[in-house]
């Protein structure tokens, strides 16, 4: 994980920013609930009605109301509003929502008190007021005095109706807060009506005040969310351009022994389908799983606010989640890593099928490698179901989880809403805050369907990228070209990094400009790892090799290998076409110097037939020409370079006698001042080298001219004879041979 979190370092701003957004879209997404909560009790119960004391109220029942109060009480009543129709109608002097809040907080008791009193036809209480009192019989005053008695209130008391009011918020209490608020808002809603106010127009009012609130808030919410996926997105496709970027210039670095360790079929997996999976993921974590605990935590602060007392199914349905993901995770975690590997197999296969497809098919072995390719499909379908299986388990019993939470909320809140401790909206903005924290949950989840893949691509990338690099230069490596180019080889012994015995041993000879270094000997003796020791494919194990007295090893690799020009056993073209081929390693090169080149190796034959002749198309690997075409191209590449050494690695060998003898012939006056090695399996190609070095086993068995050879060295003598005729034999002992 922490490598798939390291990649964003880079765009800390853009992360930043998404948090921010994310915020705004939580807020808004959060704020929803409310004011459907708020339509339904509100607007739709309450008539419009938000608030428990009203705005304007009769004079009559301010000065009844008044009655119900204390001393404290009643300075804060009168405070609260002010007169502006004589003794008519009374309004609220400060009107915002904090202070009108407050007043509900103080006053909603009284208010809903006196409503319940005076709205009872048949109410014995109904005009139970001290300004009433005188105008009653004796007998309406016995029965009054009996049922205060009745109620524990005292008939004589000077506070009389406050004592009254206490006993009835006593019995109100029962019937719930949200239905108190309820009477308090209905006396509110008769006030209005009262003073000439059209209610009806007040409901709508507040409904398209509401409905507007809500219509910002989604349209905020929408252009947040845009905002998150553009940017996002475009995070995610900088850490996918940057992981390919670093990848590429690490393997680019890479010796022959990095490049062992790691198949090509991997290699090309982790820099295409890996990186995709962190892209992905990427997105994920930006959209889905930095959204997920702002939206949970904001919906559990809403939900506690409420106070209903339902705050433990919640508990049970995050419990439940939990339990989901872990049972998959513990399930499904480990075929993650098996399953990106049987992509490497898949990859493989299929590479090695479709570059080999001619061989295949003269083979005849097409139902084999049907049938190779079946195994390693397979393997992969079979992983690859049965994790997709086990997460598709995962949304319907998210899902269950989900509406069976809903049932249950419903079910409690049905009491709770009979009992007046809560309303209807409130019951509905609870059942969506409750799934927008498990919806946070089911975020998470879905991220964890990629998430344990993501990590095994990314520590297959990480394994890339940390690969310490054999060959590099050292501190202060020499920059400086060499003057003559001779190469020595000191005692050298060599052995693959994952080899028990030497490749190579005691190879020791010396190298000078204007000589050809010849390496012959039978398969597997050693030659071609020779070769790819002096551009630094390898570093030797044991002794050293230098350049004019430079050991190699200190001098930079790109010094170094800018002057040579090295040649494969396998040509290797590039897509492009025959110029860009020629001039691929010496870009400046102009067209004189490419037609040289191309003259050199033997290839303006072909060339000139082509109707586009140095623009011909050269298709990737260079697939649509001859193996002796390819080869002579090669040679013709490096030639173009005019290094000061050049390694011809059993270049000669796809080419025909003529061809070969041409060639050399050409080559020798362009290489008369560089230092050129030649290996080569047909004696007829090194005859007349200046030094030939015969490998057998590793060892150096032989090394001197083929005369000196074949007098000196049994190996040399017998890899001459089978070759050569006698007729041949006894002319390249004479000189004849050319």
């Amino acid at each position: 994980m922490k490598h798939i979190f390291g990649n964003l370092k880079k765009y800390w701003y853009f992360v930043v920013l998404i948090v921010v957004l994310l915020v705004v879209q939580a807020y808004c997404d959060l704020s929803l609930p409310d004011y459907t909560s708020n339509i339904i009790d509100v607007g739709i119960v309450n008539g419009g009605v938000n608030h428990e004391v009203p705005e304007y109220i009769t004079g009559e029942s301010y000065n009844k109301i008044k009655m119900f109060m204390n001393e404290e009480e009643l300075s804060k009543w009168q405070d609260a509003y002010e007169n502006i129709e004589s003794d008519n109608t009374y309004r609220l002097k400060n009107t915002d929502n904090k202070s009108w809040e407050k007043l509900d907080n103080e006053f909603g008791n009284v208010v809903a008190v006196y409503y319940m009193m005076s709205s009872q036809k048949n109410s014995q209480f109904k005009n139970m007021d001290t300004s009433n009192v005188k105008n009653k019989t004796p007998e309406e005053k016995k029965a009054m005095a009996d049922k205060l008695t009745e109620f524990g209130v005292d008939p004589k008391s000077d506070t009389l109706m406050y004592d009254l009011r206490k006993v009835f918020e006593k019995k109100l209490s029962g019937l719930g807060d949200s239905t108190i608020s309820s009477y308090a808002k209905s006396f509110a809603k008769k006030e209005y009506k009262a003073c000439g106010m059209d209610v009806d127009k007040l409901q709508t009012d507040y409904m398209l005040k509401t409905g507007a609130k809500m219509i910002s808030m989604t349209l905020l919410m929408v252009m947040a969310a845009i905002l998150v996926g553009f940017f996002a997105s475009k995070v995610a496709a900088g850490v996918g351009r940057d992981l390919r970027e670093k990848i590429f210039t690490k393997v680019m670095k890479f010796s022959n022994a990095e490049l062992d360790k790691f198949s090509t079929a991997s290699l090309i997996t982790r820099s295409t389908n890996d990186v995709q999976q962190i892209q992905m993921v990427t997105v994920m974590l930006l959209r889905m799983v930095l959204y997920a605990p702002i939206l949970a935590l904001g919906g559990v602060i809403n939900v506690v606010n409420y106070g209903s007392g339902m705050e433990w199914t919640i508990v049970v349905a995050v419990a439940a989640v939990i339990c989901i993901i872990a049972v998959l995770m513990v399930v499904a975690m480990p075929k993650f890593n098996i399953m990106q590997k049987l992509v490497d197999k898949v990859n493989l296969v299929s590479r090695e099928i479709l570059t080999g497809l001619s061989v295949i098919r003269a083979f005849s072995r097409e139902k084999k490698e049907e049938e190779r390719f079946e195994e390693a499909n397979s393997n992969l379908t079979k992983v690859m179901l049965f994790t997709n299986r086990a997460m598709s388990f995962m949304m319907p019993a998210l899902m269950i989880v989900m509406n069976g939470v809903s049932v249950l909320i419903i079910w409690v809140a049905a009491k709770k809403i009979d009992q007046g401790v809560m309303e209807v909206g409130a019951m509905t903005a609870f059942i969506t805050y409750s799934m927008m924290i498990i919806m946070g949950f089911l975020m998470l989840t879905m991220v964890s369907i990629m998430l344990p893949r993501a990590a095994v691509a990314a520590n297959r990338i990480n394994e890339v990228l940390t690969t310490e690099i054999t060959i590099k230069d050292k501190e202060n490596a020499v920059t400086a070209k060499a003057d003559r180019a001779v190469i020595k080889f000191n005692h050298v012994n060599f052995k693959y990094p994952d080899g028990e015995e030497n490749i190579l041993e005691d190879i020791d000879f010396e190298a000078k400009p204007g000589e050809t270094i010849a390496i012959i000997g039978s398969t597997g003796s050693g030659k071609s790892t020779l070769a790819k020791l002096i551009p630094r494919f390898f570093d030797v194990t044991e002794g050293s090799i230098t350049l004019d007295g430079t050991d190699i090893r200190d001098i930079s690799v790109e010094t170094l290998r800018s002057q040579i020009g090295y040649v494969p056993q396998t040509g290797i073209l590039f897509s492009g076409d025959i110029n860009s081929n020629i001039a691929y390693g010496a870009p400046g090169i102009d067209e004189k110097g490419i037609e040289e080149a191309a003259e050199i190796a033997q290839a303006t034959e072909f060339i000139n037939d082509k109707p586009e002749k140095y623009d011909s198309p050269i298709s990737q690997g260079g697939t649509n020409v001859s193996g002796g075409q390819k080869q002579r191209l090669s040679i013709a590449r490096a030639i173009a370079r005019n290094p000061k050494i050049y390694i011809f690695d059993d270049s000669f060998s796809a080419l025909d006698f003529k061809t070969d003898t041409e060639l050399r012939k050409a080559l020798k006056p362009k290489t008369k001042d560089a230092t050129v090695f030649i290996v080569a399996q047909r004696v007829s190609t090194i005859l007349h080298a200046d030094k030939i070095l015969v490998l057998e086993d590793g060892k150096l068995v032989g090394k001197g001219t083929h005369k000196e050879l074949v007098k000196s060295c049994e190996t040399y003598m017998q890899i001459a004879k089978s070759q050569l005729s006698e007729a041949e034999f006894q002319a390249s002992l004479e000189g004849k041979e050319d």
